[in-house]
């Protein structure tokens, strides 16, 4: 079992068990069940901290048994708990194991981006992880005589990036496992994942790029390696493209 998967089960049990002691010991008999879940949430969001899991796992911890209270009392039917289960998964799919979050890339960021590179180029471009293809259909617009593809495993945002790329033709939106994907045909690979994976696109990266080509990751740098630049963008998150040219020869693109 992966790591982060036990350190978040191992948290919520630490949760329920600091609450299960502090009741039986009687300091919380005024309390009332969602007073109990937010005790709950707090502890295991605390247990968290304290097994170093990724900030974004804390307000998951501590919103968990708030939200199965809140759900309990609702009085909704049992059928629509397993359809919303059932979206979360095909939206979210892998995101458990792989702990890269659904992120959309702004078409401020695209547009710069594309602005950094050649346009003689005639490129090959993949976003590896493409959500719901924000990124691969501002850029087929700017470049239509680009190859350019998404790769996304979730099959709902997939679905959706299909759709609203219809009228797009340039852009191709592919379903597959980005660490399956072969890199090396491409001049450029885009990554908007999250902190956990990097270490591995790098190596990923290094082992199937062509010497020259190009590694951008919007917004998380790689660990102890220097990027060749970094693009500043002006939106509302201060976005920052991290630009890593694959080492080798003299690069003659992008």
């Amino acid at each position: 079992m992966p790591t982060h998967i036990v350190k978040a089960l191992a948290a919520q049990a630490a949760g329920l068990i600091l609450v299960y002691t502090l009741g039986q010991n009687g300091w919380l008999a005024a309390l009332p069940a969602i007073g109990l879940a937010l005790l709950q949430g707090v502890l295991a969001a605390s247990a968290a901290v304290l097994l170093s899991s990724p900030r974004w796992w804390l307000p998951i911890h501590f919103l968990f048994c708030p939200a199965l209270v809140l759900a309990s009392a609702s009085g909704l039917p049992a059928w629509l708990y397993g359809i919303i289960f059932l979206a979360l998964c095909l939206i979210y799919w892998s995101s458990f194991r792989t702990q890269v979050p659904l992120f959309l890339s702004n078409r401020t960021t695209v547009h710069r981006l594309a602005a950094s590179l050649p346009s003689s180029n005639s490129l090959k471009v993949l976003d590896a992880g493409s959500g719901t293809g924000s990124f691969v259909r501002h850029l087929a617009r700017l470049r239509p005589d680009w190859k350019i593809r998404g790769l996304e495993s979730a099959p709902a945002p997939l679905w959706l990036s299909r759709w609203l790329a219809r009228k797009t033709p340039a852009a191709q939106l592919l379903r597959g496992d980005i660490w399956a994907h072969p890199f090396g045909e491409y001049d450029l690979v885009y990554a908007f994942l999250s902190p956990v994976p990097m270490p591995a696109l790098w190596r990923k990266a290094r082992k199937e790029m062509k010497a020259g080509s190009l590694l951008v990751s919007n917004s998380f740098a790689i660990p102890d390696v220097k990027p060749e630049s970094i693009i500043k963008i002006d939106d509302r998150r201060q976005t920052r493209l991290y630009c890593y040219r694959i080492p080798g020869a003299k690069p003659t693109k992008p």
